[in-house]
């Protein structure tokens, strides 16, 4: 099915069942249940509190959680702790089929996890949504969001849960999770990448800045508020991010050269001056 067709299939609310409800996946909730979709939501932190003041009915008892019936499994885990938390699930306890959809930063990792543990007449979405809590603080209107029908046999199921985002007015991209691992790597941990660099330098503002020098310390802050976690989930778990990183240390390689090079220049240009008057 095209992103069209999704975009104009019947939507319907939801009972989606989240596994993990740290920030990213609070996030998401306020705007799910916000559009009538029904949460449950199970964690290794206890957020029955917080929970319950959103509505939402949360699980310690992960048997109890896969029981509730849920239309869709959102994993919400750090890319780190994917694999545990899914081996840890007894999925056996699924009274029937279920859509399991991750938001993970890396799609391949979590597309091949989830393919080896999720039961066989279950259907398997990968999405990552390319914004958060502060570049989705005033609405998610022209932010892109990726995804790729890895197993899907319940279109109505699939598409209603596309529409959460697209009637959001993402941007939204239909890709395979090895083209997004590979965009990945180039943008997102990229970007990563040279914010900590940043950190390590301990870049600050200063009473001279210009606005390029603004924006860098700008993406160092922004960089730092993630956790190393992500970013370590980001090299290790992204397949394409090693040869990034050695492209970065090559390029700035190459860029130290060119520097070296026009000081040789400019110092034999002053050594042949200093022949001349010496004549």
């Amino acid at each position: 099915m095209s992103v069209s067709s999704s975009q104009s299939a019947a939507s319907r609310n939801l009972k989606i069942g989240i596994v993990g409800f740290g920030p990213f996946a609070q996030f998401l909730a306020k705007t799910m249940i916000r559009q009538g979709h029904i949460l449950t939501a199970t964690s290794r932190s206890d957020y029955s509190e917080l929970c319950a003041n959103l509505g939402i009915s949360f699980f310690r008892d992960v048997n109890a959680f896969l029981e509730a019936e849920n239309d869709v499994i959102l994993i919400c885990t750090s890319i780190l702790s994917l694999r545990q938390v899914l081996n840890s699930m007894p999925l056996h306890h699924l009274k029937r089929p279920t859509l399991f959809a991750d938001v993970l930063s890396v799609k391949e990792h979590p597309r091949d996890a989830l393919l080896r543990v999720v039961p066989e007449d279950s259907d398997v979405l990968c999405t990552h949504p390319m914004f958060g809590p502060e570049s989705g603080k005033d609405g998610w209107k022209g932010l892109n969001f990726m995804f790729e029908r890895v197993r899907i046999r319940d279109e109505a199921i699939c598409s209603s849960f596309l529409q959460i985002f697209d009637s959001e007015g993402c941007r939204m991209l239909e890709m395979s999770c090895e083209e997004h691992d590979k965009l990945a790597a180039r943008s997102q941990f990229l970007t990563h990448t040279i914010g900590r660099t940043l950190a390590e330098l301990d870049i600050q503002y200063t009473p001279i800045d210009t606005k390029r020098f603004e924006t860098l310390v700008q993406l160092k802050e922004g960089t730092m508020k993630d956790s190393f976690d992500l970013f370590s989930g980001l090299f290790l778990h992204n397949r394409f991010a090693q040869q990034e990183l050695q492209n970065l240390e090559l390029a700035l390689n190459k860029v130290k050269q060119k520097l070296v090079e026009k000081m040789n220049e400019e110092q034999d240009l002053n050594d042949s001056k200093d022949q001349e008057h010496s004549r």
